[in-house]
């Protein structure tokens, strides 16, 4: 008999599981669950970016593409980056087409890492950086946030955390899951720390069109200086409702780029060619949907803000992305036991704030990628719970 315990590799073997998909496959076996816990749009890929994608497949346009992607993509996504944020990047050898956003991710930490190095992550945050960076060979180095700071990283905070073996810094914002945003302002003071270091930056940018401030959206990469060092990650998934395509790109300087493109040939090859030809539609003639769709989030968003004031539950007003971060350390229990309890008494299923790192013990994460109705039903199955413990 084999032993499986020493022929795998320990880093991967040792991961721990992904927070969120512990509460999804739970919820999976809860009769009549209404689910809050996954961050996918409820909306249809937009009917022209499919049509796109289903002519590519009659015209029989189905085999390999170049290793960094469809050029007229490539050309697409500079244009977006310049007319969107006044980012120059070839396209030829400052943009690769990935296999969603996490890809992207995934290359640009193993373009730089090497063995020992600290990632710098600001927490709470999406579940992959860390096990990306340990998989990399490097040390993730939690950053706290706080709902005081609505959940900004701050310049003293960076600069405390700062050692010879600094690497990489994470930044990712609009934030999965606070929904707390970065101004240009707060990035200008995280931009003075780094100068004169050697720190790269990957900004993860998935969310920025889903943005409800009256001041928009800054790219990290706009900041004096930051180009150089950054690292754009970006894609379809949420913009464009586009998640099953596996939609990303990993944009910056050539010559971080070059490297990155050689891992991802001999990883991947190149994105899928199909969903490729969709995404140029969806540059091209996609803003109207992101309007649409985003108009909608920002109904929902009010929603749950005002419900969860009425029932008296803290809430900072997120503004990117499509989720809430309510804090429940009133309670008296576990960010967990609270969703455990949540689930298992009124069926309703949201991810505990500990699944994001510890800095998100107190809070959960609440998705408003679903439909009002949807979201109505579990505010008031919420509102029951609350009565129980009371």
């Amino acid at each position: 008999m084999l032993n499986y315990n020493q022929i795998l590799a320990p880093t991967p073997r040792d991961l721990k599981p992904s927070g969120i998909r512990k509460f999804f496959d739970l919820a999976g076996n809860v009769d009549g669950v209404i689910t809050l816990s996954i961050g996918e749009p409820d909306f249809k890929t937009p009917w022209h970016i499919r049509q796109a994608g289903m002519e590519t497949l009659q015209a029989g346009r189905t085999a390999y593409t170049s290793n960094a992607g469809l050029l007229p993509l490539r050309e697409a996504i500079s244009q977006y980056c310049h007319t969107r944020f006044g980012l120059e990047y070839d396209p030829v050898s400052q943009v690769v087409v990935t296999v969603g956003g996490s890809e992207g991710i995934d290359l640009a930490m193993r373009t730089v890492l090497q063995a020992g190095d600290e990632v710098l992550i600001p927490e709470p945050c999406f579940v992959c950086y860390s096990p990306l960076a340990q998989m990399a060979g490097a040390v993730p180095v939690a950053l706290p946030t706080y709902e005081k700071d609505s959940f900004r990283l701050t310049p003293e905070t960076l600069r405390t955390a700062i050692t010879q073996k600094t690497k990489l810094l994470i930044l990712s914002y609009p934030n999965n899951p606070t929904g707390a945003i970065m101004r240009k302002s707060d990035y200008e003071a995280i931009a003075q720390v780094l100068r004169g270091t050697d720190i790269v930056v990957i900004a993860d940018e998935i969310y920025i069109e889903l943005t409800y401030a009256e001041e928009p959206c800054v790219s990290f990469a706009q900041i004096e200086g930051m180009q150089e060092r950054t690292f754009l990650v970006n894609g379809f998934s949420k913009a464009y409702a586009m998640t099953g395509w596996r939609m990303g790109y990993l944009c910056g300087p050539k010559e971080l780029i070059r490297t990155a493109l050689k891992i991802h040939q001999y990883c991947i090859m190149c994105a899928p060619s199909i969903s490729q030809y969709a995404a140029v539609e969806a540059l091209r003639n996609g803003q109207e949907d992101i309007d649409r769709m985003r108009e909608e989030y920002n109904m929902r968003r009010k929603y749950l803000l005002r419900t969860f004031r009425e029932l008296g539950i803290p809430c900072f007003e997120p503004l990117g992305a499509f989720y809430v971060f309510p804090n429940l350390s009133q309670f008296g229990m576990s960010s967990e036991e609270f969703c455990r309890r949540f689930l298992e008494e009124q069926q309703v299923a949201m991810v505990p704030g500990s699944a994001f790192g510890e800095s998100g013990e107190g809070f959960a994460r609440i998705s408003y990628a679903y439909s009002l109705e949807h979201l109505k039903k579990a505010m008031n199955r919420l509102e029951l719970f609350l009565r129980s413990l009371s």
